[in-house]
């Protein structure tokens, strides 16, 4: 399975500031908003025989972090010249210590688990459009405007199954309640079905 986890971002906000830029630009491929999603960690291919063991460590880490608030920021683009891009994407602002250590604790847990994640700079980002071949991207960046503000409390995380070419191109296998440890009552686990 081709796994990563990530969190969901509220659809509002990002809808209507593209709603502003989507025709400044032909031959963008916008993304659906059901596929937003900000990833913490990209895992990779994952034995099925890994899975349960990694989904426990996994949603012990998540369990082990308080709740805390993000929101939108402005817009970036991979590679980082406007001029020359193929990835538009959403920044975001707010609680960011509390998100990149939460992505440094999932990337070290599954480390342990025995799957291997790339050891890059955590860029926290929403992708909202992609561009093949890259092109400029700053009279879309222009139409789009500010994106600032729009807050929201992140309180769980999923571990996502990626599934290129499918119309349902992401499934969420397991989601986990951020702060569960701090709560004896608690449950570290929902079932998504």
């Amino acid at each position: 399975m081709r796994l990563f986890v990530a969190l969901d971002p509220p659809p509002d906000p990002l809808r209507a500031a593209l709603d502003r830029g989507r025709g400044h630009t032909p031959g963008i491929r916008w993304a659906h908003p059901r596929d937003w999603h900000l990833t913490l960690v990209f895992l990779g291919e994952v034995g099925e025989d890994l899975l349960p063991a990694l989904g426990d460590a996994l949603g012990r880490e998540v369990g082990g972090h308080r709740p805390f608030r993000l929101a939108f920021d402005g817009w970036g683009t991979f590679p980082g010249d406007l001029r020359r891009a193929s990835v538009l994407w959403a920044g975001l602002d707010g609680d960011t210590a509390a998100l990149g250590a939460l992505a440094d604790g999932l990337r070290a847990t599954a480390a342990r688990a025995g799957v291997p994640v790339e050891n890059r700079s955590y860029v926290p980002h929403v992708t909202v459009a992609r561009s093949r071949p890259a092109r400029d991207l700053t009279g879309t960046v222009d139409a789009l405007g500010t994106l600032r503000g729009h807050g929201w409390q992140v309180s769980e995380v999923r571990l996502v199954e990626s599934r290129p070419g499918r119309e349902d191109r992401y499934r969420t296998a397991r989601t986990w309640a951020l702060g569960w440890e701090a709560d004896p009552t608690g449950s570290p686990e929902r079932s998504t079905s």
